[in-house]
């Protein structure tokens, strides 16, 4: 469908394309770089920006990776594909009070296709996905940065032409290659950003399609407006930045096709002038497109909401401590500083860091902080360029001032804190579509320092050896985000007061077993941050093991008193008790966690091993049933039903949970063993035999298991084999209690029966 409304006053929007070459200038004249044709133009952008990332490509799942993909069950093929519509980013109902409100169905559908395709969890696939979205991204950056800082207009046959081959590349290979993508591109919850990004940029090339001269000669196409508006609303299901490009749109449209005068039109208002429809707003063709552009984002937004439900995500004040201040002067002054901070990652993307919160970027509270030069530093140089974006007598460089202005700061609205609080201080990720506007700008100054030097090779070599060292500085960091242990320790040396990282580095240490190093990292991370309950959780649970068991008390009860809905902490809290032989405090606390965490089969477990402790037979029982039915795979709560049946004489009973745990974790070698011993005591021989040695082959090396068929056997009378597995079992452990003993019965009873023999 083609509108084909006309604005007799004004001159046709076909012929306004035509004259665009001619009466502008061409930024390619100014500057000496390289000139390509559009195919080999891509082909570089598309080499160098894989060669920046190409080595994360058998990294492992890092940081958040693990909860938004490990731990999401919405990847699994028994989740019903419905409920990821009803479920956030991290797998949690949107409609609960924990849920962040992310909402980002189709970034999560794709890295379920990549759980079904790779039949697991192999991280490859997933960095291989990643890695050929940024290089696409950075291709279609070419025809995006064409018509930013060249203009639109299409040849008689309708295809649009390159007027800025030169400064095109130049921008698209500075936005391939900068190194605050490393976060998007090498870290895999980044790509909620790169498919945001992806159909943001297919919506603004959608949007520019619209404006094709075609042979009717209309002036704009309804159908590829729409388009646009569509491929804005599935941006935004990848991720909340993409409903911006229906802004970025509208602004194109008015100074690009509309060429209009910002500040004429604002001078025009103030007046009250008539002759507004002179100045181009009120075009048909523009309102028009205007308010499908409004009217499909109000809708987007609309729906959106609805799914969300009206409560807004609870972050905490350690998430983002500035938006929890009191006063709007204190909110207002670090909000522009972390503004600041932002704009210098894109000016130096030299100090990363995969988190900002926690004390990395203490508050500011006073004018007389020195960093309030920073922030001064950025609205003085916004405020000129907006001077110049407005006020310029240049046409050319008001629009494309205005275009990088417009592309820098609109996407980065919806992480800005103004309309609504962000769980981050600094995130890198969300740069990723603000950066075009910097790479607009970038390449904008290059051409105005260009066309005054006299030795413009010397300037070209310049920006060359920029490039080179991002390309370095993207290699290196996303080797750092190969493995969580360098990520977290690249973060000590930029965010030392950061204790979250901290907290991950003896995350990180605890998981390989070196606890006395994490121990060191913990205890930091609750000195900077002495309400870190999380900190204090994990330290108290390395202190229990290593039986400090006063210290991780008090380290528990002062987290649960910090945040007395601490599940896991009142859980670990009971064990702890449990350990001091506190038995009645243990319970009160294993049925605190249960309070706060309803289905909590490993609670159950717990407060089933405290009932047996107390021989309290039933109420273990049932404790581990819990545990079973909320997690069917609980092997140990399994296993621990089926030895309390059995030392209690309930073989009948022992058999049949056996059995039953088996039909469920056929493959557990634990609970084939268990089994097995109640079967021999049953005298069912043959069978307890075949799970015997079924457990055996699982785990060759369980001395236990060795041992205990060798008293099946020797209770069988085959004295032979029950021989040959005492030993193997006294091999494997010397120390193994009772099978010595029975191994020098067996022989005696052998050396009797070759007497007589």
């Amino acid at each position: 469908q083609i509108h084909s409304q006309h604005n007799a006053e004004a001159p046709n929007l076909e012929q306004a394309f035509h004259r665009m070459a001619q009466t502008e200038p061409n930024l390619d004249h100014d500057i000496s770089w390289f000139l390509l044709p559009s195919y080999w133009a891509k082909t570089v952008v598309a080499l160098i920006s894989f060669f920046c990332f190409a080595n994360s490509y058998d990294g492992d799942f890092v940081f958040d990776d693990s909860e938004a993909i490990i731990n999401n069950k919405d990847l699994r093929a028994e989740t019903p594909l419905g409920d990821l519509w009803h479920h956030d980013f991290w797998g949690s109902k949107l409609s609960s009070n924990t849920s962040h409100k992310s909402y980002r169905p189709l970034t999560v559908l794709t890295f379920r296709i990549n759980y079904l395709f790779a039949g697991g969890f192999y991280p490859i696939g997933f960095h291989v996905i990643n890695i050929i979205l940024h290089c696409t991204i950075s291709v279609l950056m070419v025809d995006v940065f064409s018509i930013l800082l060249g203009g639109l207009q299409f040849s008689n046959k309708g295809r649009r032409l390159n007027l800025a081959p030169k400064t095109s590349l130049l921008a698209a290979l500075l936005f391939a290659v900068h190194p605050v993508h490393t976060e998007c591109v090498a870290g895999i919850v980044g790509r909620a950003d790169l498919l945001c990004a992806l159909f943001f940029l297919l919506s603004f090339l959608g949007y520019c399609k619209a404006f094709r001269e075609n042979k009717e000669g209309h002036n704009f196409s309804i159908f590829w407006v729409l388009v646009s508006v569509i491929l804005g609303a599935i941006a935004m299901l990848c991720k909340e930045q993409g409903i911006t490009i229906l802004g970025l749109n509208a602004v194109f449209d008015a100074l690009v096709i509309n060429k209009l005068n910002v500040l004429e039109l604002i001078q025009k208002l103030l007046h009250k002038d008539k002759s507004l429809e002179n100045a181009g707003l009120l075009r048909k063709g523009l309102l028009f497109r205007l308010t499908l552009l409004m009217s499909g984002g109000a809708s987007i937004l609309y729906i959106r909401w609805r799914i969300m439900g009206t409560g807004p995500p609870a972050f905490t004040e350690v998430d983002n401590p500035a938006s929890f201040e009191d006063s709007l002067f204190v909110r207002a002054i670090n909000y522009n500083y972390y503004y600041s901070l932002n704009a210098w990652l894109l000016l130096c993307p030299w100090w990363l860091c995969f988190d900002w919160s926690m004390g990395c970027i203490p508050l500011i509270k006073s004018v007389t902080d020195w960093r309030i030069i920073a922030l001064a530093s950025l609205w003085f140089c916004l405020i000129g360029l907006i001077c110049q974006a407005l006020c310029s007598e240049d046409s050319h460089k008001r629009r494309i001032l205005t275009l990088g202005l417009g592309f820098l700061i609109i996407p980065f609205l919806p992480a800005s804190n103004l309309f609504f609080r962000v769980g981050f201080v600094i995130a890198e990720r969300v740069i990723y579509l603000p950066s075009i506007g910097y790479c607009i700008l970038f390449t904008y100054g290059f051409s105005l320092l260009s066309k005054q030097a006299k030795k413009k090779k010397i300037l070209a070599v310049a920006v060359l050896g920029i490039l080179l060292v991002n390309v370095t500085r993207c290699a290196l960091r996303s080797s750092q985000w190969r493995s969580e242990e360098q990520l977290f320790r690249s973060a000590l040396s930029v965010c030392p007061l950061n204790a979250k990282v901290h907290y991950n580095v003896g995350k990180n240490l605890a998981d390989k077993g070196n606890q006395s190093a994490a121990i060191k990292y913990y205890r930091e991370a609750v000195r900077l941050n002495p309400k870190y309950v999380h900190a204090m959780n994990n330290l108290g649970n390395i202190l229990k093991e290593r039986n400090e068991l006063q210290e991780a008390e008090e380290l528990l009860s002062l987290a649960v008193q910090i945040q007395p809905d601490f599940a896991a902490a009142w859980m670990n809290l009971g064990i702890v008790q449990n350990s001091l032989r506190r038995f009645e405090e243990a319970e009160q606390s294993y049925w605190t966690a249960i309070k706060h965490r309803k289905k909590y089969p490993d609670c159950y477990y717990n407060l089933g091993r405290l009932y047996a402790d107390l021989n309290r037979h039933i109420d273990a029982l049932n404790a581990w049933r819990n545990a079973t039915v909320l997690k069917p795979e609980h092997s140990l709560a399994w296993n621990n039903m089926i030895i309390l049946l059995d030392n209690t004489g309930n073989l009948a009973q022992a058999e049949a949970v056996g059995r039953e745990a088996l039909e469920l974790i056929p493959n557990d070698h634990s609970l084939m063993f268990s089994l097995a011993n109640v079967l021999g005591k049953s005298q069912k021989y043959k069978e307890s035999e075949a799970l015997f040695l079924k457990a055996i082959k699982a785990n060759p090396n369980a001395a236990s298991y060795h041992g205990n068929l060798a008293v099946l056997y020797h209770r069988w009378g085959n004295l032979d084999l029950a021989k040959k597995h005492y030993e193997v079992s006294l091999k494997l452990d010397p120390l193994a209690p009772g099978t010595k003993e029975n191994y020098n019965l067996l022989r005696r009873k052998l050396e009797q029966l070759q007497k007589k023999g």
